[in-house]
């Protein structure tokens, strides 16, 4: 039997999460299923930012360094992170890019096991993650690789070679969900260490770092934790692991004493010494209220309002785009993957560039991925079924085969 779109609106009227919508500035017009890339604007963010720029800053000035806990906002949100993620206290700091964070636990794993120079790679993961180990590489001068692997190889990859993976738990392309816990237990039993990169997972399933005895991680905000274009990321490190070894980003917020001013450094031993410079409280003041929305809400109930979305949008297309060359090329099953389907197609650049001019937003990926990211908080299943007959009428009329939708553009 068919789904309709009353089967829907009864579901959205059923729905737990259905209040966190009116906390979103989304445009009525819009559907939006882009959250796996830059998450909505929570409404409360504008007000919180005009909080910290007019009072706290405006008006209290440098004294906010102390009166407002800016001096230790990194970690306050840190901590908040942590319960979202299965980490405790002390061991997540809200700092920096997702970059320069795994420049910093790669650094930092790799010296741990400097006798051992392979570094393990999914091959198609998220590229910055590589370009990043890449540089690193290239600083260290220790003849350490990268071994790119495919997916279904990582375990059998997992050798008394290696000295670190690094994965992303949810594939960016695909969505695809990698299995933390027996990964890092094959790693673990060879003498590596582990990286997860956790910027399409957090906040949208449940996360057991700690319990899956995970040394390192990292991730964003600006994704499913809502916290605005260019966010600050966080990164995480296991408290057996903190005090083992030194960070290289070594800037004066990481110092023992940093307002001591000594010419030489001094590291602290917690999760401080991930720090590096002077802190940007405006953004990580906006980050924070997304990431406080997300604790509110039931991670259980994101997670299956997630999976359902998913399945009803596979079902969607199978019934009614069946005649069109759109493969899915994410898991069907519910619990191999993330909050995204993707839609493969030799024209997806066009095709998501004509959704967008009936305002339907999702994503391309080179060389042929649609992606439509699911974010339980604010999508509705009904948009679903809008989303699908919008898509529905381009692939009809072949209106993606216009000109203006084949034209180049910077970001896609």
């Amino acid at each position: 039997m068919k789904i309709t779109r009353s089967d829907l609106e009864e579901l959205d009227n059923r729905d737990p999460l259905n209040q966190y919508r009116s906390e979103f500035n989304i445009p009525e017009d819009i559907l939006y299923f882009d959250g796996n890339s830059l998450g909505a604007l929570p409404s409360a963010t504008v007000h919180r930012v005009n909080e910290v720029i007019l009072n706290e800053w405006g008006s209290n000035l440098i004294n906010s360094w102390n009166s407002s806990g800016w001096y230790t906002l990194s970690e306050t949100i840190g901590n908040k992170i942590a319960k979202l993620i299965g980490a405790d206290d002390g061991e997540v700091v809200c700092v920096d890019g997702t970059g320069l964070n795994i420049n910093k636990v790669h650094a930092v794993a790799l010296k741990m096991r400097k006798n051992r120079k392979v570094i393990l790679m999914e091959e198609t993961g998220f590229p910055t993650d590589a370009y990043i180990t890449q540089g690193l590489i290239d600083q260290l001068e220790q003849g350490h690789i990268i071994r790119f692997i495919k997916k279904d190889e990582i375990l059998d990859a997992i050798t008394d070679e290696v000295a670190l993976v690094s994965l992303t738990q949810v594939h960016y392309k695909t969505g695809h969900l990698f299995d933390m816990k027996t990964i890092t237990q094959k790693a673990h039993a060879a003498g590596a260490l582990v990286v997860w990169d956790l910027s399409h997972s957090a906040g949208v399933l449940p996360i057991e770092l700690n319990k899956c005895n995970v040394d390192f991680a990292v991730g964003c905000t600006y994704k499913f934790l809502n916290g605005g274009p260019g966010s600050p990321g966080y990164l995480y490190v296991s408290k057996r692991h903190q005090g083992k070894q030194i960070q290289p980003l070594t800037g004066w917020w990481s110092h023992k004493k940093p307002f001591a001013f000594e010419q030489n450094y001094r590291p602290k031993n917690d999760i401080g010494q991930f720090l590096s410079g002077t802190q940007p409280i405006i953004a990580l003041a906006a980050a924070e209220v997304g990431i406080d929305m997300v604790l509110r809400a039931d991670i259980a109930l994101i997670r299956g309002k997630s999976i359902e979305l998913g399945g009803i949008f596979i079902r969607l297309i199978q019934e009614h785009l069946i005649d069109y060359d759109l493969d899915i090329v994410t898991p069907r099953n519910g619990a191999d993957r993330g909050s995204q389907i993707s839609l493969s197609s030799p024209n997806g650049f066009a095709i998501i560039q004509a959704l967008k001019e009936v305002g339907v937003i999702g994503d391309f990926r080179s060389p042929d991925n649609m992606r439509f990211g699911f974010a339980p908080l604010y999508t509705r299943y009904t948009d679903l079924w809008d989303a699908v007959k919008k898509l529905q009428v381009i692939m009809e009329n072949d209106t993606w085969r216009a000109e203006r939708f084949n034209n180049p553009i910077d970001v896609t």
